[in-house]
């Protein structure tokens, strides 16, 4: 018999991941992930990350959780294995809205339909726990894997930002996305409350 108590039922989850606060021993794996090019090719960092510059974020990310953001961790279901980081960002509870931020650090799981569960979970979170109106996010004009994604998960193009970034020698359009509340409750799937296991 294990003296290991079991796994609490995650608060917010998808099908296949959950998402969790980050925690300092999580620190060394962000930075891992942030120093991959491939990887930061499709965020907005343009420069290596440290430890000490990634522990000074921590400590932001600490005091804005809650407020008007919340970062997460993605990870698997079955293990805990965290896979990534996601979360909202500029909360405005006068509004309703919030933008949306992902990452899937572990590429050897790209392309598994990960990110979309767990962009699903986090807007059941949005949504169905802090009654925001719109979520939003953008994407770069090259990532057709993440647009995909987004539209599998009910986002509607609002407009494209014409040469908005210089990133990778070359000026780039960013595609500006968002879901509303009542397109989200339509949706036809298990919502993050309706899993019992």
């Amino acid at each position: 018999m294990s003296d290991t108590p079991p796994r609490p039922l995650p608060i917010i989850r998808g099908e296949r991941v959950f998402l969790r606060p980050g925690e300092r021993s999580d620190i060394h794996l962000f930075v891992n992930w942030l120093n991959d090019a491939e990887t930061t090719s499709y965020l907005s960092m343009r420069a290596p990350m440290s430890v000490p510059m990634e522990e000074k974020w921590f400590e932001r990310m600490l005091e804005q959780q809650g407020k008007d953001a919340y970062h997460f961790v993605i990870c698997m279901l079955g293990d805990g294995k965290p896979i990534g980081t996601m979360g909202l960002f500029g909360i405005d509870y006068v509004n309703g809205h919030a933008g949306i931020g992902i990452s899937i650090g572990e590429k050897d799981l790209w392309g598994q339909g990960l990110g979309t569960d767990a962009m699903f979970a986090v807007l059941d979170f949005g949504f169905g726990q802090l009654r925001l109106e719109r979520l939003w996010l953008e994407v770069y004009d090259f990532n057709g894997r993440a647009r995909r994604s987004y539209d599998k998960c009910g986002f509607t193009l609002e407009g494209v930002e014409r040469h908005a970034v210089y990133k990778l020698g070359r000026y780039i359009d960013v595609q500006l996305m968002s879901i509303l509340a009542d397109e989200w409750a339509a949706q036809p799937r298990k919502k993050m409350w309706e899993y019992t296991e």
